[in-house]
């Protein structure tokens, strides 16, 4: 051993003693796991690369799982027995008679017109985090690039002020609509022509308000200051690099242009000012938008407005840890350690936060990032809410088998939290599934972070919430983005496509297929129970599709939990039985791509949408 890493298993070892680098940890079976002095060192390393002059600070406080009595976050005052039912989707999933092939803000604007008058007090959306719009097959929106922005993808570019009838390939636009999935090649490349031509207007300054509309450019290019100016450096010099024939972030770029601090970037920012106040203008227009959507939202009648999510960290090679490398823990991803679902584990390929800023104090570079997304949310989801005590964190390069814990400072992200929240009026709803330790949850209450409730899972006889308690601090759904909707959970497709992929054995497979049907089974039950549904024998559970009373039932069901929020998928409203996202696959399945088979004209006439909406509303 040389004397670096005797240094560092020094560090390693100081960082274990105070609780922030566990040598141990228990795995979701209540097995005691180790963890490797060699991943233990790696994390070390990084922490030290990230610290003035390698030194870890001294005062690092021990990490307590306690949020103080002081940090809560955001609750209305609610009447004991009320709460707020809202739908959830995918923006990009969105049909309509308009849309050029990706559903955008004007289709969310329409959503929140017929949800509203359907009684629903939210819309729940997928991360509308900055992507890659040079590598627009990119396309999970939960490894974003850059989770302080937005992804323009989204904009309405039919609604921009100055758009007329000719700046875009109407006969692409066309095609792009009628694809069963979306062809965010072809919708990239007709959105950017138009905008180019839209930003050379706006540059005019021939439209009306054209002084207060360059005031206003002039404020969001204060407030942006230079993480927004990097952002949009990023975007330019990440297109100029994909033209080239290099990839999209700067592991694939020349060694020159890998660290925004080098000469030869400062070189391109100076010739390629224009392109960087393009890209800079796509995200004032996307801001503007999705305020627009906000507005609208509360003026048609929804009480929370848009529930909006939060991805748990940005990719390696985006625009945050390039232009902002300080905040980052280089040569580690996030994941999940092994477990009876996924014996690999999860390597998520996303790059953690270093914890080191965030215990300073006089910065607020958590407050910041999370305000970006608050700012537009009546209801915020963490993703991966455990986050905010632990990490476990995977070397490069290694399996996740091989990772570990880093502990971090758990009330002081509750309080940033907390104090966005209350400036907001945003309720924060912490997403505790998974390997979840004793106390996390009760932690969160405290700070009046809501839970995770998933009916798949969850318990099928929910508690009605008790005149003195009112709603609990949870939000209940049926399932998440990672499961299919009903009528494909109900028959199995999640289990069939498992088993043509090759991802169950013949033993697995057996014992899958029966819990799914014990716990339909249960659902069945829970529901005549409750009289929301009559006993119609076991023969329902064996059924290939779900009969249209059982789907309401369910939805009854649901609504009878004592949750604050409940959240249906319009998936299950329209009769979806498709996954948005198949977790561990790539190329096998198109996750992030399929629309609905249905306009956003013909929902509000469909008879399952009216009778879920009613169900809703009269529970």
């Amino acid at each position: 051993m040389d004397g670096s890493e005797d240094k560092l298993d020094t560090l390693a070892d100081k960082l274990r003693k105070n609780g922030v680098l566990p040598d141990s940890y228990e795995d979701l079976q209540g097995f005691e796991q180790s963890v490797a002095r060699a991943t233990r060192r790696e994390i070390a390393e990084a922490l030290a690369k990230g610290s003035p002059g390698g030194m870890i600070p001294a005062n690092w406080p021990r990490p307590v799982l306690d949020p103080g009595d002081l940090s809560r976050c955001y609750v209305p005052t609610m009447r004991s027995s009320e709460g707020f039912w809202g739908i959830s989707t995918q923006l990009y999933e969105l049909r309509s008679a308009r849309n050029w092939g990706i559903g955008d803000f004007e289709d969310l604007k329409s959503l929140c017109s017929i949800a509203a008058d359907a009684g629903a007090d939210f819309i729940g959306l997928n991360p509308l985090h900055a992507l890659f719009l040079a590598e627009p097959t990119h396309c999970s929106p939960y490894s974003p690039s850059n989770r302080r922005f937005l992804n323009p993808l989204y904009l309405a570019v039919d609604r921009i002020a100055g758009y007329k009838e000719g700046m875009a390939d109407v006969e692409a636009i066309a095609f792009a609509r009628r694809s069963d999935i979306v062809d965010y090649n072809l919708v990239a490349t007709v959105k950017l022509s138009a905008l180019r031509g839209l930003w050379r207007t706006w540059q005019s300054r021939v439209l009306p308000d054209a002084r207060l509309a360059k005031s206003a450019f002039d404020g969001f290019v204060f407030e942006g200051g230079d993480a927004l100016f990097g952002h949009a450096l990023f975007e330019a010099l990440s297109a100029e690099m994909t033209a080239k024939g290099y990839g999209r972030g700067p592991n694939d770029w020349p060694e020159d242009f890998r660290r925004r601090e080098n000469i030869a970037v400062h070189q391109f920012a100076d010739a390629h000012q224009e392109e960087i106040l393009f890209h800079i203008w796509l995200q004032w227009l996307t801001a503007l938008q999705l305020e627009e959507v906000v507005n609208h939202a509360r003026g048609a009648g929804m009480r929370v407005g848009l529930y909006l999510d939060f991805a748990v960290g940005d990719v390696p090679d985006g625009s945050s840890v390039w232009a902002e490398p300080e905040l980052a823990l280089p040569g580690l991803h996030l994941g999940a350690p092994p477990d009876a679902f996924s014996v690999q584990g999860q390597d998520w390929g996303l790059v953690p936060l270093s914890p080191l800023p965030l215990l300073d104090r006089s910065r607020s570079n958590y407050r910041d990032l999370v305000d970006r997304t608050a700012r537009y949310a009546g209801a915020l989801r963490l993703d991966h809410a455990l986050g905010l005590w632990q990490f476990f964190l995977i070397p490069e390069g290694e399996t996740a088998a091989e990772g570990g814990y880093l502990r971090y400072p758990f009330p002081e992200l509750v309080a940033d939290l907390a104090a966005v929240s209350q400036e907001r009026r945003t309720i924060i709803v912490g997403e505790d599934l998974g390997n979840v330790p004793p106390g996390f949850r009760d932690a969160l209450r405290k700070a009046a972070l809501l839970g995770y409730n998933v009916l798949y899972f969850g318990d099928a006889e929910p508690e009605i919430g008790s005149e003195k308690a009112g709603p609990s601090l949870s939000l209940a759904c049926l399932s998440t983005h990672d499961l299919p909707p009903l009528l494909g959970w109900w028959r199995a497709d999640d289990i069939d496509f498992a088993k043509e992929q090759g991802f169950l054995d013949a033993e697995t497979e057996g014992r899958v297929r029966a819990e799914r049907r014990q716990r339909k089974t249960e659902l069945l039950q829970a529901a005549a129970s409750a009289g929301v549904l009559p006993d119609l024998g076991q023969a329902d559970v064996d059924e290939d599709i779900p009969a249209p009373d059982i789907v309401v039932a369910l939805h009854r069901l649901l609504s009878r939990t004592d949750s604050l929020l409940v959240a249906v998928r319009l998936a299950d409203m329209v009769g979806e039985a498709r996954s948005t996202n198949v977790p561990g696959t790539q190329d096998e399945y198109p996750n992030w791509r399929l629309k609905l088979d249905v306009t956003l004209e013909e929902i509000p006439a469909m008879q399952t949408f009216r009778a879920i909406a009613d169900a809703m509303r009269a529970e």
